[in-house]
Parts: structure tokens; C-alpha cells; sequence
């Protein structure tokens, strides 16, 4: 792909400080060691991007975005939190300001985001692939804007050409059940090299307490499968018809973004009865029994993981929608969630533990978002690894408010202590972006840095090839081989 950098006019007209000050090809990388891991043997290596929320729509469509604000700044709600700190008015965010005003206001921000992950990743990303060698600022946002505007509509900037130029060789989306999976079968139709899979995340059907919103989905689900859901038995049918429908279209992963994993058990009896009350619109028991109803559907739902030899992820720990009158505006996932304080443990070994006594556990990804916890699910993953499985279950790459240089170390270190990091199946994007892939680069830079300068401190020997191919298993080929085709 071309990386075309600034005209010299509109450098000359607005002279800023260009990023080899500090974003250079040996970024992160402290050490001499550190520096040769990486470009020996981390760098160039196919990024297998097995969690991501891309629009498989706009990968199939494959169109050119309209300009920068709409590859970068639309749905970005690190960026919105980030203007709003900066008390920049919602018109600018979210609101009906030109795409270009919405731009400029990011830039004008941008210097005042130092030492958030927001400075590096945007400097990067506006690197590769646009060729950007300068600080971004105010006073070059406009050059800035045009220079990448034009180059989104060559033909290697559309959403295929960008995962190209990143060799991106697999992508995880991120799908309802009652999907139907038409742009993932048009995109392997079409014959794309990189394989765009769906992933299978029921999170609606959990919901026993969401009232009319929890039976309209039950009536979306029915409709999709063609059969009535009137019981239990009714609503594991049309699931395990979902779960057979996505296998048929290539998935073979599974994902839930959940508060933590539900505890509480009642009988299947008391159940039903519960869920067929509210089916007819009676609420009044769902909140007391929304938990065992979670927990039961989830480990029915985990059987049928096993028996299709799926890996099951689960993302535990947001506190979502903590301001109310911004939601009414906005709607979620629009910046206004941060990290829980949930009890984990207990239900987590719980969970496993049932699963483990009917030998039907299969490959797990447990991701952490608070900081606090992440020794105990170092920990838990070693209770249940085995079956012949190397890194069976798997302590998930820092995420969201982590997947920053400290939370990364962080969640590597707890992993390096006290389980095996050599098994780890590495970095994901969890991003909306095509342009997020530089996190993959961040994240090996990181990991190679870390154990180079462990290498030079004497903590490990000075051997290249094996630290070599330990990066590379981490980086890539871990996730290849974990991962069913």
C-alpha cells in the first residue's frame, strides 16, 4: 500500500515535530535484545484478530469511507470520552456537526491526551497506513484531513484492502443469534483471503428481567428458527438450531459480555414456570430468578460448545450505562461505561467446576477488566487446564480500559507468574475500527520489550532463537493452532 506522507507547502506552512522524535522503528523497545525480538521475529507476522466487533456488512460491501471521521472518530467512544474530559460540546461527538468539524476538534485534543493509550494509537494509526509523519495538532488537522480523505477513496483503502495491508488472516465478528450470516456468506462467496468468521454471542437471551425487550427478542428468535418458544425445552431448541446454523457458516467461537458469570441455581421446574410467566408478560419473579436462569441457559449453551469443539469466551467485569439521562440521548455503548467491582470467583469456579464434572468443558478465554482480579484468574485457569490441550483454558489479553501499556504488563506478568505465558494466544483488537490493527503492533512491541529486558537483566538466557520463537508462538501461532478451522 502506498504511504504517501504531507506535501513540503503544507509542511512549510505548518512546521510540527515529526514523530521519529519518539514513535520510530524501535518504539517500546528498550533494549538491544527487545529490538532484535522484534524486528527478528515479531514484526510481519499475519495477525489473527479472533475477537473484534468489524461490521462484516461494511467488509462484504467493501466500499471507501466517506472520509477520516467516518473510518475513525464514528463510534469510537474512546475518543468521545476523551473530547468530553476535554469539555468539547456533544454537537462535536456525537451531535450534528460537519464530519470535518468533528476532526478538527479530535486534533485540537489530541496533545492534550499524553500518556493515555489514545496519543500513541492515534499517531500510529495515522502513520500506517496513511504515511503521516508529523505530531498531529490544530495547526496541520486540515492537511491532515484532505491528505487522508484522499487517499480513502484508492481502491487499497476500502475495509478488504485495509485488512490486506495489515495481513489480517483471520477476523472473529462479533454476531447475535438471530443473525442471518448473509455478508459472512457473501464474503466467502466473493473469495477474500482473509476469513471472516462469526462469532455467537447470545447475551439478549439471558436477559429473563429485560420485560418487553427480553420478549421481543424471544419472539425475534422463534421467528427466525420458525418454531414457537413457549417453554425451556422450546428455547434450547431454537438455540441449539442457532448454534447449528452458525457452525454450518464457519463459527466456531462463542462469546458473552457479562457482568460476571451467574451463580444462583433453581430447579429446572421453578424455571420454566418462571420463564413462561414472563412470556406472557408476568415480571413479577424475574428479577429474583434472572441469575439461575442465566446460569442454567449457560452451561446448556456450553454443552453444545463442547459437542461442536467450540472455544467459549467470556468478557466479565463492565459496569454499563452508568449515566442514565446521556443514555436516553445516545443510546449505549456511546462512552458511558467504565470498570465493575464484582464478585468473579466464586461463580466462575463454580461454573467451570460443573462443566469439568460432566467432561464437558471446552477451550476457554476468560478476560478481566478490573485490575484487582487479575492474580485470581491467573490463578483460576490452572484448576481446569488438560485433556491433551496445550493452554486449554486461557487468561485473555488485557481488554478495554486495560489494553493500555500498564494493563497489558500487567495482565502478562500475573499470567508469567502463575501460569505459563508461553501458551498465551496473545492480542485482539475488540475494536470497531479497521484502522485498530496498530494494537497488534503495540502489543508485540510490549511483549517484546518485556522479555528482552529480562533477557539483558539476566532473568532469562540470551538466547535469540528460542525467545524468538516463543514471541512468534504468542504473536501468531498459538491462536493458529488453538483455534478450529
Amino acid at each position: 500500500m502506498q504511504k504517501s506522507t504531507l506535501s513540503p507547502a503544507a509542511a512549510a506552512r505548518n512546521p510540527q515535530p515529526s514523530l521519529s522524535t519518539f514513535l520510530n522503528e524501535d518504539f517500546l523497545l528498550h533494549t538491544e535484545a527487545s529490538k532484535r525480538l522484534y524486528h527478528g521475529y515479531a514484526k510481519g507476522l499475519p495477525i489473527i484478530d479472533y475477537h473484534c466487533h468489524l461490521s462484516p456488512e461494511a467488509i462484504a460491501q467493501n466500499q471507501n469511507f466517506a472520509n477520516l471521521t467516518s473510518i475513525w472518530l464514528a463510534g469510537d467512544h474512546y475518543k468521545w470520552r476523551a473530547l468530553r474530559t476535554l469539555g468539547i460540546d456533544e454537537k462535536y461527538i456525537t451531535g450534528n456537526a460537519t464530519d470535518e468539524e468533528k476532526f478538527l476538534k479530535w486534533a485540537g485534543a489530541v496533545p492534550y491526551t499524553v500518556r493515555n493509550p489514545l496519543y500513541h494509537w492515534t499517531h500510529m494509526e495515522l502513520h500506517n497506513p496513511f504515511g503521516v509523519d508529523e505530531l498531529l495538532t490544530e495547526l496541520n488537522a486540515p492537511e491532515v484531513y484532505a491528505h487522508c480523505n484522499q487517499l480513502l477513496q484508492q481502491p487499497e483503502f476500502t475495509p478488504q484492502g485495509l485488512l490486506t495491508h495489515f495481513g489480517v488472516e483471520m477476523v472473529g465478528t462479533t454476531d447475535d443469534p438471530t443473525d442471518d450470516l448473509a455478508f459472512h456468506r457473501q464474503i466467502s462467496e466473493n473469495g477474500f483471503k482473509t476469513e471472516v468468521r462469526p462469532s455467537f454471542r447470545p447475551d439478549k437471551v439471558l436477559n429473563l428481567a429485560g420485560g418487553n425487550a427480553f420478549r421481543d427478542y424471544i419472539r425475534l428468535l422463534a421467528s427466525v428458527t420458525g418454531a414457537e418458544i413457549f417453554n425451556l425445552d422450546s428455547l434450547l431448541e431454537a438455540l441449539e438450531n442457532r448454534v447449528n446454523y452458525f457452525h454450518a457458516h464457519g463459527c466456531r467461537i462463542s462469546d458473552h459480555g457479562l457482568t460476571s458469570l451467574p451463580l444462583g441455581q433453581k430447579s429446572v421446574q421453578q424455571l420454566n414456570k418462571v420463564f413462561t410467566d414472563v412470556l406472557q408478560g408476568d415480571d413479577k419473579e424475574a428479577a429474583q430468578y434472572h441469575d439461575a436462569f442465566g446460569r442454567f441457559l449457560l452451561v446448556e449453551l456450553a454443552r453444545m460448545y463442547y459437542q461442536k469443539g467450540w472455544v467459549q469466551q467470556f468478557h466479565v467485569g463492565a459496569i454499563r450505562n452508568n449515566n442514565h439521562r446521556m443514555l436516553q440521548v445516545n443510546g449505549p455503548d456511546t462512552g458511558y461505561d467504565s470498570i465493575g467491582d464484582y464478585p468473579q470467583i466464586q461463580a466462575m469456579a463454580s461454573f467451570f467446576n460443573q462443566l469439568e464434572q460432566e467432561n464437558c468443558l471446552t477451550k476457554t478465554i476468560i478476560y478481566n477488566l478490573n485490575p484487582a482480579d487479575n492474580a485470581a484468574f491467573a490463578t483460576m485457569i490452572g484448576n481446569f487446564q488438560g485433556g491433551g490441550i496445550k493452554g486449554k483454558m486461557q487468561f485473555g489479553s488485557a481488554w478495554w480500559f486495560l489494553d493500555n501499556l500498564d494493563g497489558m504488563k500487567q495482565q502478562m506478568d500475573a499470567l508469567s507468574s502463575m501460569g505459563l505465558i508461553s501458551c498465551f494466544v496473545g492480542m485482539l483488537t475488540d475494536s470497531r475500527s479497521f484502522l485498530s490493527y496498530s494494537r497488534h503492533e503495540y502489543f508485540r512491541r510490549l511483549l517484546c520489550n518485556l522479555l528482552g529486558e529480562d533477557m539483558e537483566r539476566g532473568l532469562l538466557p540470551m538466547d535469540l532463537p528460542w525467545m524468538g520463537k516463543m514471541v512468534q508462538d504468542i504473536c501468531y501461532y498459538n491462536a493458529k493452532n488453538y483455534f478450529p478451522s
